[in-house]
């Protein structure tokens, strides 16, 4: 058993705290590789902003429990020799069992999300309840989620969206204890979050998405006032990197994003999280792309990877700064 503190990490209890107070919501920035960490802490490093750095079940798969675990704990590290002062949690995304919810508290992660949304409400309160009861022995803290997001990212797959009832959340925090909790309302996994059908068009006949639903986010607030949100799915889908992408060899066609408007309406009410992943996919792909196409006999990966590395920072620092109201530089 490796405890959190040990290596740096923090719950987000706090985080959420002083999130509510400032009105930002804390940046969740999802990674499965070195270049990607390196961009997230540098880019909440230069902007002052507090991060919860996200791994997957799917993350855990493909880089391997143990080498994503030492490469989180050297993020901080990292952070720390070069000079950065930010609070840092390494966060379990949509853990779906209560057993690697364990797994990860035991190797350090500071918070869990234990997803119970594709079970029967009762099902969901009690696998939820579960996991909170061993979570905070250990002083790890728990997200919830209710409400289905639609979409596919990793090993989250829906088909469609069903919107959080504000009638649920009172007793679903009763009965489960969660310290979070991640709720739908229009956003979506993934780069193809609407159906082309689901949007309008405006005078340039670029897909303008459906707008979020305010209107239930507003009753929850009113329902449990003072308790942090999660928005999962609110990657933007960046349309300058989908052209770079497509421009270079790509076939991303009707991809559509959470406007960065709506986002930053979100952050300024109980919504203390916002989760953001497909943007960093889009944003890594979209460079090696343009350097293969630019440069194809290049075979370095130092030479692709590196401004992938450097253009994702760069995107980082402006949604803390722009979109999430999370920079404090």
């Amino acid at each position: 058993m490796v405890s959190y503190k040990e290596l740096g990490f923090v719950n987000t209890k706090q985080m959420f705290a002083e999130a509510m107070k400032g009105r930002y919501a804390v940046p969740a920035y999802n990674f499965n590789n070195m270049e990607q960490l390196q961009a997230i802490i540098n880019g909440c490093g230069k902007t002052k902003s507090p991060v919860i750095l996200q791994v997957s079940s799917g993350a855990r798969k493909y880089a391997n429990q143990t080498l994503l675990r030492y490469m989180a704990e050297g993020a901080v590290k990292m952070a720390r020799d070069s000079g950065y002062d930010f609070p840092i949690a390494l966060h379990l995304d949509h853990g779906d069992t209560y057993e690697l919810c364990v797994s990860c508290i035991e190797t350090g992660f500071s918070s869990v999300m234990i997803d119970g949304s594709h079970h029967p409400y009762d099902k969901n309160v009690e696998l939820t309840a579960k996991v909170v009861e061993y979570a905070h022995g250990h002083d790890v803290t728990v997200e919830g989620e209710l409400g289905v997001l639609a979409g596919i990212e990793d090993d989250v797959v829906a088909a469609a969206s069903i919107y959080t009832h504000p009638d649920q959340v009172e007793d679903f925090l009763k009965r489960t204890g969660v310290d979070s909790l991640a709720i739908s309302i229009g956003t979506s996994h993934g780069a193809y979050k609407f159906k082309p059908e689901q949007c309008t068009r405006d005078a340039s006949g670029v897909l303008v998405p459906p707008p979020l639903r305010f209107d239930i986010l507003e009753e929850i607030e009113r329902r449990i006032p003072g308790f942090p949100i999660v928005l999962h799915g609110a990657s933007s889908v960046l349309p300058e990197y989908v052209d770079v992408i497509n421009n270079n060899g790509g076939a991303l066609k009707a991809a559509v994003g959470i406007p960065a408007e709506q986002l930053r309406r979100a952050a300024k009410s109980a919504v203390c999280k916002i989760n953001i992943d497909s943007d960093g996919r889009l944003v890594v792909t979209a460079m090696i792309r343009k350097v293969f196409a630019e440069h194809p006999a290049e075979f370095d990966p130092r030479k692709y990877l590196g401004p992938a590395r450097d253009e994702l920072t760069r995107v980082i620092m402006e949604k803390n700064r722009s979109v999430l109201g999370s920079a404090r530089d």
